[in-house]
């Protein structure tokens, strides 16, 4: 639920001395309460990065039109939003569904703060799913001679709808470098841990018979190297050797369902901030 008295700031600029100073005092001088905040400097890239909650009865243009002078002064890039405002989110599936599931019933549940107005697949296999959660669903086969009408129907789906979040919910394409570009630092993905050691098909029965001990599954930014953007969440389960493929397979999907809901969280309540190749996690 919106609260319009609970506000939410966040920054990330080059690290001097007296910032944060300075953006407490601008909440201070505008009767803000603040309820959260955390910060950290990057040692490796110099930049400061603060996520502020701020309970006020504020005028939000006053506010950034106050802030907006101190923001330049400190050649910050920074966002003022609403504490559990529903971030817009495009979802893209394909076959498998319990990604997608787990999405669906946690926005449902009001555990995932985000609407989905649309699912895109290309394939028809999860729109009973869609439809049993009230989401409108779209199919496009992608094929050599399609991938480019595809993507721009992606591209006029994100505009149509002011998407702010494009999740990659196993959805089995791999995105051109153009689309990548597009959405990059918005669109989040979801793959096993076993890249790159297990490529192609079957990786489970791959990491069975080598005798695997742990599964995981690894959710990312969306870039033009394929599975190798900044990282947001990870997780892992121990494994044994009495453990036979259809059960390593139920534990990984479990893993990337858990791991793709919680890096769509974070980022649904501004707890990502891009540090170049890295994130710095507000968690």
């Amino acid at each position: 639920m919106i609260d319009s008295t609970h506000w939410l700031l966040t920054l990330s600029c080059p690290d001097r001395p007296g910032i944060v100073h300075q953006v407490t005092g601008a909440i201070v001088e505008s009767s803000g309460n603040i309820t959260e905040l955390q910060q950290f400097t990057s040692t490796e890239s110099g930049r400061f990065f603060m996520r502020v909650q701020v309970q006020s009865g504020f005028d939000r243009s006053h506010f950034e039109r106050a802030f907006a002078t101190i923001a330049d002064a400190l050649g910050a890039q920074w966002v003022l939003d609403y504490v559990g405002r529903r971030r817009r989110t495009l979802v893209l599936a394909s076959k498998a569904g319990h990604c997608l599931n787990d999405l669906l019933f946690r926005q449902r549940s009001g555990y995932l703060p985000i609407t989905m107005p649309l699912i895109i697949s290309n394939h028809p296999d999860l729109g009973d799913l869609a439809s049993f959660y009230g989401v409108p669903f779209e199919v496009h086969p992608v094929t050599e001679a399609t991938k480019a009408d595809v993507e721009r129907r992606i591209l006029d789906v994100v505009a149509e709808h002011d998407i702010e979040l494009v999740v990659l919910a196993r959805y089995m394409q791999i995105l051109s470098p153009g689309l990548c570009e597009a959405l990059a630092g918005r669109a989040i993905n979801i793959h096993h841990s076993f890249l790159p050691g297990f490529k192609g098909a079957n990786p489970y029965r791959q990491a069975h018979s080598r005798g695997v001990k742990l599964i995981g599954a690894t959710a990312h930014f969306v870039t033009s190297d394929l599975d190798e953007g900044p990282i947001i969440e990870q997780n892992v389960r121990r494994v044994d050797h009495t453990m036979e493929v259809p059960e390593l397979v139920a534990m990984g999907q479990e893993q990337e369902s858990r791991t793709l809901t919680e890096a769509v969280k974070l980022f649904a309540e501004h707890r990502v901030l891009l540090d170049g190749g890295r994130t710095v996690i507000f968690s």
